[in-house]
């Protein structure tokens, strides 16, 4: 094929299955029969691409003073948060650390405005999806720019600067090894650090222990630098976020990884990244404190909260009935990716009658619905803005009918140049 015939048609989706194979990292291009992926781009503007940037970079900073506001008044994290004894744990062991890399989730607005609905600052996922669509997908989009083409040495200049000892030399990367979804995200990962002559371990924390001179090992390896997926609220105590929930079978902490991996990071024997500290930024209460004590924060952060954020409030400060359903979403603490969220106007009203009243208060979060502007196919972008060590880093793009979940596309995100 001609360079000019490979840019005036996009290839068949078959063929750029066979594309998506080829890369050896992601490997489902359909979802439960269903594509995953539109391959023609979502092409931003140098002006609308900036206005994300700035947005996510200015929701990062709020939740940076999020962090510092807690350090000042540490009687929040058990009064506001609530956070069980072992993740009250990570979060005094992290010392306000929380951020190496995250992804602020940004809707345009009907109104015209940029909002934010939340940000993952925990274990962000989709960076396979981001860089790998965009790679394959940028010859063509002639004249376009391609965000995250610098992924990959930003996300290793974060870990360098991360690191206790500057270059990590023994990395081992920690994720839930029983779950399917993010193992291109894994397999991306370690691609990227074994080019620079890290050797990487992957494993669960199961696989974590010290050796006989107390040094902490993935599978018996010496490690210095923990990538870590896996999410803070499943290394701690794991409670029902529903009054007629079954316990979790399993709802112990992982204490015989946690206790010596906090102990080794202490001692700057190893440095994980993201850090622990992300245990309360992830939490949405996050928000609902800045909704509730804005007077905590700087007169900048005040301004920011009012323009990106929806007004969200602790669901136990609601009395029943107080919520209509047009005007509310309602959110787990820890959910993510749609899980857990009930978008009130688009179910029905005997379901939000039963979340509302299902729902454990002091574990959710109501906030306000906001409608989002639809493209000229009627689909409502969620942009995803990664931050690598605060900075907007790239752009993941989902495009979905109505609430942004599992069964949203993926679609490759391009910026054409102002003339």
């Amino acid at each position: 094929m001609s360079a000019e015939a490979r840019e005036t048609r996009l290839p068949d989706y078959g063929e750029f299955a066979r594309m998506i194979y080829g890369t050896s990292i992601i490997s489902d291009p359909w979802l439960a029969g269903a594509e995953r992926f539109r391959l023609r781009g979502a092409v931003l503007g140098e002006g609308q691409a900036a206005e994300l940037y700035l947005a996510a970079e200015r929701v990062g900073q709020v939740y940076d003073e999020v962090a510092e506001v807690v350090r000042r008044c540490p009687e929040l994290a058990t009064d506001f948060f609530g956070l069980t004894p072992y993740q009250h744990l990570m979060w005094l062991a992290s010392d306000g650390r929380w951020h190496g890399i995250a992804r602020v989730d940004l809707f345009c607005c009907a109104d015209g405005r940029v909002r934010a609905c939340e940000m993952n600052s925990d274990t962000p996922s989709g960076e396979a999806e981001a860089v790998i669509l965009n790679e394959l997908l940028h010859p063509y989009h002639p004249g376009t720019i391609d965000p995250n083409a610098g992924f990959e040495g930003r996300f290793w200049q974060m870990l360098c600067a991360s690191h206790h000892a500057g270059t990590p030399r023994r990395a081992a990367i920690i994720y839930p090894t029983d779950l399917p979804e993010d193992l291109s995200m894994i397999a991306l990962y370690r691609r990227w650090l074994e080019r620079r002559g890290c050797e990487v371990a992957l494993g669960s924390p199961y696989n974590i222990g010290l050796d006989r001179s107390g040094r902490l090992t993935v599978f018996g390896a010496e490690v210095d630098l923990i990538v870590r997926h896996y999410k803070t609220d499943w290394w701690g105590e794991r409670e029902p976020i529903w009054e007629n929930q079954e316990p979790y079978p399993d709802p112990a902490p992982l204490d015989a990884a946690l206790l010596p991996l906090l102990d080794a990071e202490r001692r700057g024997a190893v440095t994980v990244v993201n850090p622990f500290g992300s245990v309360l930024t992830q939490n949405k209460l996050s928000m609902a404190l800045m909704w509730e004590h804005q007077d905590l924060f700087s007169p900048p952060a005040r301004a920011w909260i009012r323009e990106y954020f929806p007004e969200t409030r602790r669901l136990a400060a609601f009395d029943p009935g107080e919520l209509p359903r047009e005007e509310w979403v309602l959110k787990s603490d820890y959910g993510c990716e749609g899980d857990s969220v009930v978008c009130g106007p688009y179910v029905k009203p005997a379901d939000w009658r039963l979340a509302q009243a299902a729902a454990v208060g002091r574990r959710w979060v109501a906030q306000r619905f906001f409608e989002v502007a639809t493209d000229d196919e009627g689909w409502r972008p969620n942009y995803g803005v990664y931050l690598i060590g605060g900075r907007a880093a790239g752009f993941y793009t989902r495009l979905a009918r109505a609430a942004t979940d599992y069964t949203a596309l993926t679609t490759p995100t391009f910026i054409r140049p102002n003339r």
